[in-house]
């Protein structure tokens, strides 16, 4: 993966993302400003002047969706969508098509990092969330644009102030255990960092599968941020997971809870449209030295989302 320098990109990337143990170390988002409805915000809170850079595949950028459609800000917050595999220029755009860049017409996304009113030096990742009458980035951290959605652009219902503590704890768990727990395992360079990302990732699965026998989502009966949060990596967890990051302990389905669980989240409305099990095959099975030599990609498994999620 490159890396921009001083606004500039590079294809090679000095600065490793593992560690001496083996284990993966993933970089911190740095372009962190945020819309609010404070009258004297620089970013007001006026959903048609901002602009999504996603991936399908990137479970990042995911949450950026799920929240942009499930507080229906489709018809206000455009999108560009990259294509499945990243190449030397990391995630790039075709000239026409499903995966053309509409809003500024770039080939690639750091060419938008070098937009940004500030030489940016980092790694290129999205989601990107882009302010188009300023010109500049807003945020590249995937996790405050879904709460801006939430509470500068929707109505605050998925951060209530009753649940904030649980959902804060719930998001430091899922995060580091699960959502980047997956990339540890997948991303390990040492048989010992696999094994104990692999072991920390399904004591957690299975902590949350009892939390879900007791309650229909993690916080209570009302779904909330930390359920957002943790939906794209069980999207992603069968059909990409499992075997390409080698996370073989267990698949989803045999998980009852947390299977009724994911089926009644992706059947929520505006939901299904966020999810694409193909392009994850094709972006998680490309050609790599280290998991994938020969770019093969699987056929299977294709469990059925569409299933009643039969929960009480």
């Amino acid at each position: 993966m490159g890396v921009m320098i001083a606004g500039t990109y590079h294809t090679d990337d000095p600065t490793p993302n593992t560690s001496r143990d083996g284990e993966y170390r993933r970089a911190a988002s740095t372009i962190r400003n945020w819309i609010s409805r404070d009258e004297t915000a620089p970013f007001p809170p006026d959903p048609a002047r901002y602009h999504l850079f996603v991936a399908w595949n990137c479970p990042w950028a995911h949450r950026a969706l799920l929240a942009r459609a499930m507080h229906g800000l489709q018809q206000h917050i455009s999108i560009s969508v990259a294509r499945p595999r990243r190449t030397a220029d990391g995630w790039v755009f075709d000239a026409e098509g499903a995966f053309c860049d509409t809003e500024l017409g770039v080939d690639s996304l750091h060419q938008v990092y070098a937009r940004h009113h500030t030489p940016y030096t980092g790694r290129v990742t999205v989601p990107v969330l882009w302010d188009r009458e300023k010109g500049v980035i807003v945020s590249n951290e995937s996790a405050d644009i879904v709460r801006m959605f939430d509470q500068a652009l929707g109505n605050g219902r998925f951060y209530p102030p009753e649940v904030r503590g649980p959902i804060d704890a719930w998001n430091d768990l899922i995060y580091a255990k699960v959502n980047n727990g997956v990339y540890r395992a997948g991303f390990a360079r040492t048989q010992a960092a696999y094994e104990s990302a692999v072991r920390t990732l399904f004591e957690t699965l299975e902590l949350i599968e009892l939390q879900l026998g007791r309650t229909r989502y993690l916080t209570g009966e009302k779904f909330t941020e930390a359920d957002l949060r943790l939906f794209p990596t069980l999207a992603r967890f069968d059909v990409a997971y499992y075997s390409a990051f080698k996370c073989n302990r267990k698949r989803l389905v045999e998980f009852p809870n947390l299977w009724g669980y994911a089926r009644e989240i992706f059947q929520m409305p505006n939901v299904a449209d966020t999810v694409k099990f193909d392009i994850y095959r094709q972006g998680y099975f490309s050609p790599s030295a280290a998991r994938n030599p020969n770019g093969i990609v699987p056929i299977g498994p294709r469990p059925d989302w569409h299933a009643p999620p039969q929960r009480g």
